[in-house]
């Protein structure tokens, strides 16, 4: 992986074509988009009313509030 470039630099660099692009990436830490694995959790009735009002008070679904939130820990947390 190469310095740190703009998007802009790097859009320029993929429209010529006369460049891996790939090179700019951190490969190691890349996903792949859209694979979902459906998994039930079971939360106690005053929980799921905790994030309801709190996805309420953010404007967004409680599904996408939890996502949010796991996704801010995950991260934090690695287990080697």
């Amino acid at each position: 992986m190469k310095n740190t470039i703009s998007a802009e630099e790097l859009e320029r660099i993929f429209d010529e074509g006369k460049e891996d692009v790939l090179q700019y990436f951190d490969l190691s830490t890349a996903q792949r988009p859209g694979m979902i694995k459906r998994v039930n959790v079971d939360f106690p009735h005053w929980m799921v009313e905790a994030l309801d009002k709190q996805a309420r008070h953010l404007g967004v679904p409680r599904q996408a509030l939890i996502k949010m939130w796991i996704a801010e820990k995950l991260p934090a947390h690695p287990i080697k």
